[in-house]
Order: structure tokens, then sequence, then C-alpha cells
């Protein structure tokens, strides 16, 4: 081993409890080096060696790597590799030997387990004896949960073939076969169910229809669209009925998903089957298409028809919801509310319907409706975990404010910072907490009461900070991965161990996080096995962990040239978060570059002012560069839009010209009602999330909100709630452009900065 592979192992391997090098830190990584000292690598690169082996199919040289290796906390990575890789040199023995003996002393809990066991029985029957073929049997039965699949059912039904139990073998074979239609080992399965029939003369049984169909929809799941069909046409003439029905309805439902749209259309509307489920599926493929297809007459004939026959299937409420989809594109909320409402009200708590239900008590809180409250509040009941469930307490609260309802507001305001902590309303509603001087304000208790009995999602409590046996037992094995230069296993393992009740999630994120190359790639495994983060209270997680999610690796720049613009340092940082999860070489589909994700134009342009020249795209991905025209740029869009980072925010990712159209539709109360109204759930979804990471990095870094610069324009003065909601300028239900980016004002010149890539809450 070369000193350089030396050294890179010693700074790979970092161990849980001693200092950088602290004397225990040293001692411990020398241990794990000692055989260096006498001129063999040490066991952790034998295994990595070994593996990289085996997996370039270097079998010969991944056994001498691996035999007579002992390495007692991966001895199930050992023992996979080394038998795996004696299988392929045709060391049956030698295998089985290897895995009988790991099974004799197995790890508790590895996510190899059903790997190791489909080898062991695969090595048996290699050996083609009696006695070894049961015992393989026994041992895929025995541990069949673990088994991947469908490698661990061909090979159970290859066993029981061997077995010449051949009523469980054709069982099992056909469970590959249409269960798994798109791998080799349906290929294989049916030439193995062939040869029982013909060299063993044994007659098989009628295959279930319900099992031939299943066959047909695990292609339709593979967009396999003409497999599908051409088995669907087969089915057709031949299935007893109903399923022949359903078969029927297979073949338009593979047209449409095809894109043979009018075809699936003028096929599913003269299609007559008996009333069933399978006639509601007809009906929903039918609305699809005709929604496709522009024909609107159509789509609501099929709507009413399933309604009439079909009220509570559901295939009837995902036509609804496709349907109410339509219109939402085109801002059509005369047609879209009633369609939602009518989902939500046939269907009530189905999670599907969350955000029907939404659509419509927004809509009634934007117009004024008496029933806004009432449908805020049923929106919390009926959907707790649902995310717009935040929403819909914080314009409760504010309701309450327009009636002068303080103590009311509070306790609204209170259950949303406790329930959703993270969230943009949290930290909205948190504001509101201080600048209503609400701080002191008692709580309504009859509406304290009320939200104390909703069934709430639990929080996780990630505070620990020390890890328990199991995890740090994990712990240990990760680092080794690591260090073995198995980062994928590494990760593997960390995915694994998170899954189970007994480890500790936050502490096997942060260790795995800590192997990553570089910043961007610790955060998304950070986030990665976080996902509830935004709900956990900052105190119920370590401080390492907030700043593993939150991280600054450019913290000198994006202070130096936020301050030089004017701009909040932590909303910079925010910004680079969400735009590129701070990867200087981002580059995304809209050909957008580096941290602050800058089309070339842009940077070109912003070079100029700035007097650097931008020559290549390239240039954008030095980290420094990109922050300081990046931020030149973001403050030219808030002056643009008169210090409203809501706005500079929509417009700094969908475009300006559709922030323009937007402002249009409604005179909204307060920036909220705007960012609730944006239509394209990225944008959206983008500036909620900027402007509460921007309140994260405060709180976990100590920075404070500054305060907001002078307004460019004095605003619209804007009436009391229920005085409103009418539109300035076109009706409400105009249709926004969802083809093209509007044009910008021509009273002064833009910039262009990138294009969205989702222009629909569809």
């Amino acid at each position: 081993m070369t000193m350089t592979a030396f050294w890179g192992m010693i700074i790979r391997v970092r161990w849980f409890k001693p200092a950088w090098f602290s004397p225990a830190w040293f001692i411990s990584s020398a241990l794990c080096c000692l055989p260096l000292l006498h001129g063999a690598e040490p066991p952790v690169v034998r295994l990595g060696q070994g593996v990289t082996d085996y997996r370039a199919e270097k079998y010969p040289a991944a056994v001498q790597d691996l035999k007579g290796l002992a390495l007692p906390v991966l001895s199930d990575y050992l023992a996979y590799h080394l038998a795996a890789a004696q299988e392929q040199t045709g060391d049956f023995d030698g295998a089985i030997q290897v895995l009988y003996a790991y099974r004799q002393a197995p790890v508790a809990s590895t996510p190899l387990s059903g790997r190791i066991s489909l080898l062991t029985a695969r090595v048996m029957l290699e050996k083609q004896t009696a006695a070894l073929s049961a015992k393989a049997v026994q041992i895929l039965e025995s541990d069949y949960k673990t088994l991947p699949q469908p490698e661990g059912d061909a090979l159970l039904a290859s066993a029981y073939a061997f077995q010449k139990e051949y009523p469980q073998a054709v069982l099992v074979y056909r469970r590959v076969y249409y269960g798994y239609p798109n791998t080799k080992q349906a290929a294989e399965a049916w030439t193995a169910l062939e040869r029982i029939r013909v060299e063993q003369k044994y007659e098989l049984t009628k295959v279930p229809a319900r099992q031939q169909l299943e066959r047909c929809e695990k292609w339709l799941a593979a967009k396999e669209y003409g497999k599908a069909r051409a088995e669907y046409d087969v089915l057709s003439k031949s299935l007893p009925e109903p399923e022949r029905d359903e078969a029927k309805v297979g073949l338009g439902a593979a047209d449409y998903l095809s894109g043979n749209v009018t075809v699936a259309l003028r096929y599913l509307k003269a299609l007559h089957v008996a009333k069933s489920d399978a006639d509601a599926q007809r009906l929903y493929y039918a609305t699809e298409a005709a929604r496709k297809t522009g024909d609107e007459a159509d789509m609501m004939a099929f709507i009413s028809q399933l309604g009439q026959k079909y009220p509570k299937s559901p295939w009837r409420l995902k036509a609804l919801i496709t349907a109410g989809n339509r219109y939402l594109v085109i801002n059509d909320k005369s047609k879209y509310t009633p369609l939602y409402r009518t989902a939500s009200e046939a269907f009530p708590g189905d999670p599907a319907t969350a955000y029907c239900h939404w659509k419509v008590a927004w809509e009634a809180y934007l117009d004024g409706h008496p029933e806004a409250a009432t449908l805020l509040r049923n929106h919390v009941e009926q959907y707790p975990a649902d995310g717009k469930t935040s929403t819909a307490l914080y314009f409760l609260g504010r309701l309450a404010e327009y009636r002068k309802a303080s103590t009311e507001a509070k306790a609204y305001y209170d259950r949303l910072s406790l329930q959703f902590p993270h969230y943009f309303y949290g930290v909205d509603a948190r504001e509101r907490i201080a600048v209503a001087k609400l701080s002191a304000v008692v709580p309504d208790p009859a509406v304290k009461a009320w939200l104390d009995q909703i069934a709430w999602p639990p929080h996780r409590d990630l505070s620990a900070t020390e890890p328990n046996p199991a995890t740090k037992l994990r712990m240990e094995r990760t680092r080794l991965l690591s260090a073995a230069n198995l980062q994928d296993l590494a990760e593997a393992e960390v995915r694994f161990g998170v899954k189970l009740d007994s480890e500790q999630p936050q502490l096997l994120a942060m260790e795995l996080a800590r192997t990553a190359d570089s910043s961007f790639r610790a955060l998304r495994v950070m986030k990665s096995f976080s996902a509830d983060y935004l709900a956990i209270p900052l105190d119920s997680a370590p401080k390492k962990f907030w700043q593993m999610l939150f991280p600054l690796p450019y913290k000198e720049e994006v202070f130096q040239y936020a301050k030089a613009n004017g701009l909040d340092p932590y909303a910079v940082a925010a910004l680079i978060r969400q735009e590129s999860e701070f990867n200087p070489q981002a580059l995304s589909r809209a050909r957008a570059y580096g941290l602050m994700q800058l089309i070339f134009s842009t940077g070109k342009l912003m070079g100029k002012r700035e007097g650097v020249a931008v020559a290549t795209p390239k240039a954008l991905f030095n980290a420094s560069l990109n922050i300081r025209l990046g931020t030149k740029y973001l403050k030219g869009q808030l002056d643009n839009w008169g210090g409203e980072w809501e706005k500079t925010l929509a417009a700094y990712n969908a475009g300006p010209g559709r922030v323009k159209e937007w402002t249009s539709w409604a005179t909204y109360r307060e920036p909220a009602e705007f960012v609730e109204s944006i239509p394209f759930t990225e944008t959206r979804e983008y500036v909620q999330a900027v402007l509460r990471n921007a309140d994260m990095y405060r709180q976990i870094y100590g920075g404070s909100k500054p305060e907001p610069p002078t307004p460019a324009a004095a605003r619209v003065p804007v009436p009391e709630y229920g005085a409103v909601a009418a539109p300035v300028g076109k009706a409400a239900s105009a249709a926004p452009s969802t083809k093209a980016t509007a044009a910008p004002s021509k009273k002064k010149k833009t910039v262009p900065h990138k294009t969205v890539r989702k222009n629909t809450d569809s």
C-alpha cells in the first residue's frame, strides 16, 4: 500500500468518541492500521478491495482478498462476498462452508440478511443433492419475508421442482410470471412451467383470471403499454365475465396511457360493460381522455354518470380531481371549486381529498365568505397531518384578528408554532404574535380545548446526543464501510438502521453525513433521512443536527456580498440552500449555473455591472463569483418589487412577467395571501421554503431579522376582511398563461433568470 493510500485511509476512518488527533484518536487509528507496520494491509482495506474485485467480476482475486480475513463487525459483508465469489469460481463446497459458519453466529441486524439466505440456498441447490435441496427449501421458507424479489420466489420454485413438489413449484413459478412480468425471472418461470408440463407430463391447472389481469396491470405500471394492450386484447376474448369486462376496459386504459388519447376516448365512449367496478374505471379513463382532448362536455358528462352510478367509487374521486385540476390550470374557480367541493364532501377524510378541501376553504377565505372559518376548522379536524393544515391555522388566526378576537388568534398561532414550528406559516405565526403584541395574551380556553383534542401527528424526539448500543454498532459498521471505500454500502447500512425502532436515526444520519466528501452531499444525506424535520422543535434535536441540515459552507462570501448589497445574509444562504443545496457545480435543465443558479446572460450582465468579465458559462461555477453576481441580481430584483421578498422570490423562480400577472388577479391583504395564491406549485413552495429557511438560519446561527427596506412605491390601500377580494383589472377567473412567461413591464429593463420547471398545481 502506498503512503498516499495509507493516509487517505486514516483520514476516512472517524471514531465516535475521541477528538481529532487526541491521543485516544491516534491510538484507535493506529490500532486499525497496525498491520501496515508489518507489511500487510488492514482488514478493512482488504474487504474494500475484495468487494471491488467481486463487482468487477474478478472472482479469483476477490476470493484471494477475502479468504482468511477476520473482521467480526462486518462478518456479514465478508461472508456474503467471499461465498458469492466462490460460487462464481465453482467452489460450492467452500461457499457452503463459509455461509454455514456465518449462520452459526450471524449479525443480528443486517441489510444483507435476505441476500445471504438467498445465496446460501442457491449454492446448496448447485450441489444437486436431496439433503441440501431440502435444506435450501427450509431456509427459503423460514426466511421468506427477507428475500429480495422476484429472485427469492424464482429460487424457491426451482427448489420445489428439484424436490418434485410440482404443485408448489407451479404455484410459485406463476407468482413470478404474473407478478413480475418485466423481469428476466418471469421469462425463466414461463420456460420452467413449460418444462414441467412437457417433460413431467404434469397437467397445469387453469390460471385464475385475477392473476392474469394482475400481469397486465404490472405491465401498465412498468409503462410497457404495448405489451399490456396485447395481453389485454387476448384476455378480452378468453376470460369469463366479469373479468372479461376488466380486460376490455384495460384496452382503453393502455391506449390512453400510451398517448393514443383520441383512439382511447372513441373506444371507451362506445364500450358497453355491465354495471361494475370495471364500468367505473371505464368512465374514469374516458374522463381523462376527454380532458386531454379538450372535450369539456364529454368530460363533465362522464363525471355525471359516475356520480349517478358509482357515487362512492374511488374511480369517481380520481375523475373529480382530474377535472378540477383541468379548470385549476386555467384559473376558472367557478368550475373547479364545485368539483373539489363534491370530492371532499363525497369522500370525507380521504387523504386524496385534502387538497380539494383546502382549495374550497381557501377560495371562501379570499372571497370573504361567511363559511370560511367553518371550512378552515373542518380542514384542521379532517386532515391534521396535511401540510395545508398549517395554512388553515394561520388564516384562522388572521380571521380572529380581523374580528379583534386576540385571545382566539393567540390560541391558533400558539398551536401552529408548536405543531408546525419550521413551516412557512409557523414562522408567520410567530411574527404575527410579535407584530400584534400577542405575547402576553392568554389563549382563548375554548379554542385551545378544541385544538388540544385534534389527533395531531406526534413529533419525534431526536434530542439524544449519545448513541445507544444498537446505534453505536451501526455507526461503527458505517465508518468501517466508508473506510473501505464502500460508500454505497455505508449509506445502505444507515438506511436500514433508520427504519428500526431500536436505533437513533438522527445520529446515524449525522454519522453518514460526516463521511460525505462535500457540504452539498452531506446536506442531501441529512434531508433524505430527516424528512419530517420541519415539524421537529429546535430543542428536540442536537444543534449539530440542525447545522448539518442548514450548513453555511461559504459563510465568508455570503456575508461579504450580502452586506455589500444591503441584503440579509441568512436570506441569501436560504436561497442558495433551496437553489443548489450549496453545490457550486449545480447545473439545471434550464441551464442555470452554480450556487445561486444564474443563467449565462444574467451572469454576464451582472459581471459587466461589477466590472468582472464572465467569458463562459463555466465561470459561474466559481463559488465566490457566483455569490457576488447572484447577490447583485437579487438586490436588483428586490428593488424592482419594492423590498417585498415574497414577490422577489417568486420572480426569481418563475420570472417577473408571471408575478405581474398573478398580482393582477386580486387585491391581497397581506403577503401570505399572495404566496398562497401562487398557482405554480414549485414557485409557491420555493417562496415558502426560502423564507422559512432564512428563519432557520437565524435561529441556528444567532442572527436577527433585519428591518425591511422602505418600499420604492406606496402600496395599494387594503380594505378590511370581507369587503374585498375583488380582482384588480381583469376578472379573477382569467386564465394564466401556462406556455410562456408573460411579457415584462416595458418601463424597466428586466434581467432573465431561469425557467420554472413545474407550472400547475395538478
